[in-house]
């Protein structure tokens, strides 16, 4: 495909097609700013959207940057253009947390070949992708599927694996600790709910909380935390859900952006066959149950993210900031 010329209409496409990634609890922490000179454009941090009590490390944040980040290398290779990516560029501007140059045609490739350049049809679903908090049917993955997901995350430096049922009932036991512990602790219950948001561009409209679980076993995230003006009605979830397990081989800042970028990858690649997935973090915003989600079976790495997958409804939509990009680059 031909580059286009990067004019304002393009821009914003990019843009859009960048911020429709999820984000822990829809807080859209990044922003943009474009060097025309180098058609360079850098994806910043928001540090105003830091959950300070949930995440006080920014580990959620960069892994929600770097969903944008994978969004915003399919829309440059949609559009013709070679996203040449550099993680963490400016060692005196740590907000940078990455940038992308639109280089040559996409199809100049002098780097090895990834997912966001190679499958075209990943930008006609990045709309589609949504988190689902709902029941899934029961039915179980194709292993070609699950094949397909853990070479997408591979593709970008991550680790995916869907272990035994053995195995997710201690995962989900843990995150069902993890819910436990928010939903009683007082900073982090108030931290909660302030993002449960009607009627705005950003956080958790009620719409989207999803119902708990009839029988108790599927921790499913009460962002309302206990909040009895937000009701959340019982539903039957799967019994034998399909959870992964995102993680990588170190924990750096750098690490965390790429555990974003497979993350998305996976999530995208899902959607194309009509999977719905939603992301269960509960237990990893506490430093020791993060710890124990690690299965020693499989070598050392540090879980980043684990991913419920099924077939079922698909979520419904959570709104999008339009101030993300400084206007006064161009």
């Amino acid at each position: 495909m031909k580059a286009m010329a990067l004019d304002a209409a393009i821009l914003e496409k990019l843009i859009a097609a960048s911020s429709a990634a999820p984000s822990f609890y829809n807080t859209q922490p990044w922003r943009y700013r474009l060097d025309p000179e180098t058609a360079t454009l850098e994806v910043c941090a928001r540090p105003d959207r830091l959950l300070r009590e949930m995440d006080p490390t920014g580990r959620a944040l960069h892994i929600s940057v770097g969903a944008a980040l994978f969004n915003l290398r399919v829309a440059v290779a949609h559009f013709g253009w070679r996203p040449v990516v550099r993680l963490l560029p400016w060692r005196e501007q740590p907000e940078v947390l990455a940038s992308v140059r639109l280089a040559g045609p996409a199809s100049d490739r002098i780097t090895s070949p990834c997912v966001a350049s190679d499958r075209p049809d990943l930008y006609h679903v990045i709309w589609d992708r949504h988190s689902s908090r709902f029941p899934f049917d029961g039915r179980a993955l194709p292993t070609e599927l699950l094949a397909s997901l853990a070479d997408a995350a591979q593709a970008e430096g991550a680790i995916l694996r869907v272990p035994g049922p053995v195995e997710t009932r201690r995962l989900l036991r843990i995150t069902a600790e993890g819910e436990w512990r928010t939903t009683n602790d007082w900073a982090r219950r108030t931290e909660s709910r302030s993002w449960v948001q009607e009627e705005s561009s950003e956080g958790m409209p009620p719409a989207a909380l999803g119902p708990q679980d009839a029988a108790g076993h599927m921790p499913v995230r009460d962002y309302s935390a206990l909040n009895s003006r937000y009701h959340r009605p019982g539903a039957v979830f799967e019994s034998s859900p399909t959870i992964a397990v995102l993680s990588t081989l170190r924990d750096g800042r750098s690490d965390w952006l790429r555990a974003g970028q497979a993350l998305e990858s996976v999530l995208l690649v899902a959607t194309t066959q009509d999977v719905r997935a939603s992301l269960l973090h509960q237990a990893l915003e506490w430093p020791d149950l993060r710890w124990a989600l690690r299965d020693v079976q499989t070598g050392p790495s540090h879980v980043q993210m684990l991913v419920r997958l099924g077939y079922g409804p698909a979520g419904p939509k959570t709104p999008r900031r339009e101030d993300v990009w400084e206007r006064d680059r161009l």
